[in-house]
């Protein structure tokens, strides 16, 4: 076996390994609400997620074709396989950072700051228009958009549904979050599963193993899909409840309304722009959008400061990880 085939071996297999927590880590992102409801039961839910996760994941192509392509420009070469192996390096370890503190971060942006930092390092070309257009833009404004439109669509609920009987619409609401989080476990995987077969089109071409940078393989789309949904099944409990339970304490139709927002956010970004956002981001400030309406002292600033001020730093700290990462393992792949 080839020193080249070694390497883009074990860059296929830590992009997995990325994959797998990023599974676990943004589990929340599809089912803390319903859970929080009690729409569904955690392992139903989780189970849904998992399968919505692998659907989405074959809708993703252009979002994988960004990150693969669209972000950094390396050489073709086994030096260029161990600064993407150190960027993933650094996106897994600020995601185990961030999910032992419960807090939801985004795996998106800790793949790419890992990705950018680790090719820094190595003087490598970072494509800072792609990063502008594609990254920091739509990480500045998909939060935004969350909010409002989470406002917005929960004012609808509740004006649509004001002579209601509580008791019967939070009845109808529970059965209508298991279609909403079904939508969002299938806008996690478009987005989520095809970041890590981006990195594994990118691997295939630096090493040589492929000449086209935006062709991605059937297989990629299954290996990426399949370890992506048993992340998921795993569950990544404490951000679960921080999403579901400390942000606000949400209701069905509150569940409802944001899982439809962040849903909407997902596809129109994967669809239509091919724009790798953060589903951590989009939900998380669609729960705030929602529970807005209520007052606004109904959200838990404290808790939501915390979150944005992980959102803040992924971006760098992943990115530094990544650089340091690069120096430590450099020497196994010159």
């Amino acid at each position: 076996m080839s020193p080249e085939l070694i390497a883009v071996l074990a860059v296929i297999l830590v992009a997995l390994a990325f994959d797998y927590t990023n599974g676990f880590h943004d589990a929340a992102n599809a089912i803390a609400t319903s859970i929080s409801t009690r729409a569904l039961t955690p392992r139903v839910a989780l189970a849904m997620a998992a399968v919505g996760n692998f659907i989405g994941a074959h809708f993703g192509a252009e979002v994988a074709k960004t990150v693969g392509s669209g972000l950094v420009k390396l050489p073709t070469g086994t030096a260029s396989l161990g600064i993407v192996f150190a960027g993933v390096i650094g996106a897994i370890t600020w995601n185990l950072i961030t999910w032992y503190f419960g807090l939801p971060s985004s795996s998106s942006h800790a793949l790419i700051g890992g990705l950018v930092g680790s090719t820094l390092a190595a003087a490598g070309t970072v494509l800072w228009t792609g990063i502008a257009e594609d990254v920091i833009l739509p990480m500045v404004l998909s939060p935004m958009v969350g909010f409002l439109l989470g406002y917005i669509v929960m004012i609808a609920v509740q004006w649509i549904f004001r002579k209601g009987h509580p008791g019967k619409l939070n009845r109808g609401f529970r059965w209508a979050q298991t279609a909403s989080a079904a939508a969002m476990s299938v806008g996690h995987g478009m987005q989520d599963a095809a970041k890590t077969i981006g990195i594994v089109v990118l691997a295939l071409y630096v090493g040589g193993y492929q000449d086209d940078p935006g062709f991605i393989p059937e297989w990629a789309f299954w290996t990426s899909a399949a370890v992506l949904a048993a992340g998921t099944y795993a569950g990544g409990w404490r951000i679960i409840r921080t999403l579901g339970r400390r942000i606000i304490d949400l209701k069905p139709p509150e569940g409802f309304a944001a899982e439809t927002v962040a849903s909407s956010v997902l596809y129109f970004n994967a669809l239509v722009l091919g724009a790798p956002i953060s589903t951590t981001h989009t939900i998380t400030s669609a729960i705030m959008g929602v529970g807005a309406t209520k007052r606004l002292s109904a959200v838990r600033w404290g808790v939501a400061g915390n979150i944005v001020g992980a959102w803040v730093l992924t971006f760098p700290a992943a990115g530094s990880i990544g650089a340091i990462m690069y120096f430590l393992v450099r020497p196994f792949f010159s």
